[in-house]
C-alpha cells in the first residue's frame, strides 16, 4: 500500500445517498465495504465526517439563528452521522472508535491523540465526531487538523465529483480536470478544495489531499494502493 494511514474526509450529504436529507443505509453500507477493503490490507484508518445531511450552522444563521448556537447544533449532527457510520462499519465485522471533540461520553469517547493512535495501530477505525470543538471552524478544518495531530499520510476528500476542475463541471461543460496541482495553483486559480483555513493548515504541514469520487466502487482501495485517481493536490 502506498499509504499506511489515511485520514478519510466525507461530507454529511455523502451519506443522504438519493434522498433528500437524513442517512441512507444502503450508502452506508455501501462506504463501509470499501473501508473494509482497506482495513483488509492493514491500512489504518480515520474518518472525519460532516453534518450537513441534518443541519448546517452557517444556513442556521442565515435564517437568524445564533452563529455559534448553530455551530455547536451542526457539531452535534456530525456526531450522530459518526454513529451511523459506526453501526455501519461495525456490522461489516471493523472495529470502530468514535471520538468526539465535545464530550459526550454516554456515546463517544472524548477526543485523546494518543488513545486514538492507539487505536489505529491496534486495527480499528476511529471516526472523528463534534468537529473542533469550536464553532467557526469547519468539518474541513477538523479533517485538517485530526490528519496532522494523528501523523496521517495523506488526506482524502470523498466528492461526488472525480476530482479538481478549472469550474464546476456539474455547470461548465468545458472545465478541465487536474491530476496533479499544487498548493499555490489552488490559490491563485481560487479553486475551491476545501476552506482558507483547512487548506493552509495543509499546506503548512505539506499534508497531501486527493479530491475523488468517492461514489464509485473501488476508488478507496486503487488511491491507497497508488493508482493515480482523482485530483492530487501537494
Amino acid at each position: 500500500m502506498t499509504y499506511k494511514r489515511i485520514l478519510l474526509k466525507l461530507s454529511g450529504e455523502a451519506l443522504m445517498g438519493n434522498r433528500n436529507y437524513g442517512i441512507d443505509p444502503d450508502r452506508l453500507s455501501d462506504y463501509a465495504n470499501e473501508i473494509k477493503q482497506l482495513t483488509d490490507q492493514g491500512v489504518q484508518v480515520a474518518i472525519v465526517i460532516g453534518g450537513g445531511n441534518i443541519f448546517r450552522g452557517v444556513a442556521g444563521a442565515s435564517n437568524g439563528m445564533d452563529r455559534v448556537q448553530g455551530d455547536h447544533m451542526g457539531m452535534l449532527a456530525t456526531v450522530i452521522n459518526g454513529l451511523a457510520l459506526q453501526s455501519a462499519l461495525e456490522d461489516a465485522g471493523i472495529p470502530t472508535r468514535l471520538q468526539s471533540a465535545i464530550k459526550i461520553n454516554e456515546v463517544a469517547e472524548p477526543f485523546i491523540r494518543r488513545r486514538a493512535m492507539r487505536h489505529l495501530e491496534k486495527g480499528r477505525v476511529v471516526i472523528f465526531g463534534g468537529g473542533t470543538g469550536n464553532p467557526y471552524f469547519t468539518t474541513d478544518s477538523a479533517a485538517v487538523l485530526r490528519a496532522v495531530e494523528i501523523e496521517a499520510d495523506v488526506i482524502l476528500k470523498g466528492t461526488r465529483v472525480d476530482g479538481i476542475y478549472s469550474a464546476d463541471p456539474e455547470k461548465d461543460k468545458t472545465a478541465v480536470k487536474f491530476d496533479t496541482i499544487s498548493f499555490e495553483d489552488v490559490l491563485k486559480k481560487g479553486l475551491k478544495v476545501m476552506d482558507t483555513t483547512a487548506f493552509t493548515l495543509s499546506q503548512e504541514n505539506d499534508l497531501p489531499i486527493i479530491v475523488f469520487d468517492m461514489n464509485t466502487k473501488g476508488n478507496l482501495l486503487k488511491i491507497v494502493s497508488g493508482d493515480a485517481i482523482g485530483t492530487t493536490v501537494s
